[in-house]
């Protein structure tokens, strides 16, 4: 780790409500220059609401803010741009409709002129190539074309380009939370260089092991303030996870512990090809099993699921789905939620059949149904009839949760769907996953984290759309499947 210099940021006393929820209770917090600070909490502990405040989206009701010893009173985004703050927030700030370049000239407007494309291309390029070698995104393709991993690899990348203004503090809010392991570290390791090169930087991360290995510094979040604050070495996995406020509860069961997968005689729920090769290997899925989908991000693996999703309401050919399938989307605003909707719509809308009073859908029925599951997976509000977006990220993701649990169906897919997500929701949710499992409900998981991949019976490893490996739990090793997915790359 480096030895940071002076202080670049200093909040003090900073307070910030939202009606009646107080979302940050007086937070103390300096950022050295050439620092790294990791903030950890669970969901609605006022980790996002800080970074709004220092990058200027949002004002403190009280509180101090200096930067490069300044005090800043008439702060805003502009502001911060001005003395270099940055920020990549979990909820992407692309426009859809724009290209790679065309959004880099966006954040920079002194990109003008004849062929400010190509400049704006090869600035964005450069640096994609720098912090994510080997990334396959052209500067003249459209965003929405794009996976959200490579759409959070162009946001990260273009936080980090510099034209006529500097950048001093990087804010890293969730930035691995689409990215698979491989490309995770590829950033983490660009963070500790620029670290290292004087840049200050803020990383806010569900994920303790990159929190504990990327920064020098680590502020743990409780209830809108900073419960304890030290070194990164003064902490690991445990001290983390009890200063957050949450047990660690036992480790998931081993492979003695539950019904063996090999030469089951359960029923098959799901049998797909990835891709329509004589010789290419099939995904099957039996009643009861948890299978994961893993390997770098984009490589078939989302597709399987539409794909499963797609054959089971009857739209696609080529697969053998034997019972209703619910989806718990990982991009929540393009695929999850319906932004208009309050959090009880969003999570009754797979359970009509059972809220309905004769013709109509009983509002009373579809509060007891959201409330059941508010309660169940710890959705932070106190009204589910309030819009869905007035939740956090991690909280909408919980709500998608309850939908799909909450349905009839007996087959989930489930799209790297704990982005954002809290580690102690994180263990409710497995605890959730392996009960209903154990009850015969079968899982289909495509997930970037290899740590969830050992709640699962057995994993699929993709490379280029199809199937080059099958491992069971207990042969799974983060380099295991690391190398299974550069299998016959060249």
């Amino acid at each position: 780790m480096t030895q940071a210099g002076a202080a670049f940021v200093t909040l003090g006393g900073v307070e910030k409500s939202f009606g009646a929820v107080r979302a940050l209770g007086g937070v103390d917090l300096d950022i050295a220059e050439g620092e790294c600070v990791g903030i950890v909490g669970h969901n609605g502990a006022g980790k996002s609401t800080l970074m709004h405040i220092l990058a200027g989206g949002a004002t403190p009701d009280r509180g101090r803010l200096s930067i490069a010893g300044e005090d800043q009173h008439a702060y805003s985004a502009s502001r911060a741009t001005a003395l270099g703050i940055r920020c990549v927030f979990q909820e992407l700030s692309l426009c859809p409709n724009l290209t790679v370049a065309e959004n880099a000239r966006v954040f920079h407007p002194a990109i003008r002129g004849f062929n400010w494309r190509g400049r704006a291309g090869r600035l964005i390029l450069d640096k994609l190539d720098e912090i994510f070698p080997g990334h396959g995104v052209g500067a003249g393709e459209l965003i929405q074309d794009l996976s959200i991993g490579r759409r959070q690899m162009v946001e990260i990348a273009r936080a980090f380009t510099v034209s006529d203004q500097p950048a001093r503090l990087i804010i890293l809010d969730e930035p691995t939370s689409s990215l698979d392991a491989h490309t995770a570290g590829q950033l983490l390791a660009h963070v500790r260089r620029s670290v290292a090169g004087g840049l200050s930087c803020t990383l806010i991360s569900h994920i303790l092991g990159e929190i504990l290995q990327t920064c020098d510094r680590i502020a743990v979040m409780r209830d809108g303030r900073i419960v304890v604050a030290d070194r990164a070495q003064a902490f690991d996995r445990a001290s983390l996870i009890a200063a957050m406020g949450n047990v660690e509860t036992a480790p998931p069961p081993t492979e003695a512990d539950r019904r063996a997968v090999a030469g089951s005689e359960r029923p098959v729920r799901v049998r797909m090809r990835p891709k329509r090769q004589p010789d290419a290997q099939d995904l099957v899925a039996r009643e009861g099993e948890i299978v994961g989908l893993a390997g770098l991000a984009g490589h078939g693996q989302t597709d399987l699921l539409l794909a499963t999703f797609a054959a089971a309401a009857g739209w696609r050919r080529g697969g053998a789905v034997n019972a209703a399938v619910a989806l718990v989307a990982g991009d929540r605003q393009a695929d999850g939620v319906f932004a208009q909707w309050s959090i009880a719509q969003n999570i009754g809308i797979s359970s009509l059949a059972r809220l309905r009073a004769g013709l109509l859908i009983s509002p009373r029925r579809e509060a007891a149904l959201a409330n059941s599951w508010r309660q169940r997976i710890a959705i932070r509000t106190q009204d589910v009839h309030a819009n869905i977006l007035s939740l956090s990220g991690g909280n909408q993701q919980k709500a998608l949760f309850a939908r799909a649990l909450a349905s009839a169906a007996r087959i989930v897919l489930m799209d790297d769907p704990m982005r954002g997500v809290d580690y102690g929701t994180k263990l409710e949710v497995y605890g959730l996953i392996r009960d209903e499992a154990a009850a015969g409900r079968t899982f289909l998981w495509y997930t970037t984290e290899t740590e969830e991949l050992k709640n699962c019976d057995r994993v699929y490893v993709f490379r280029d759309g199809i199937i080059v490996a099958h491992l069971l739990r207990g042969e799974l090793t983060e380099e295991r499947i690391i190398q299974s997915s550069f299998a016959g790359a060249h």
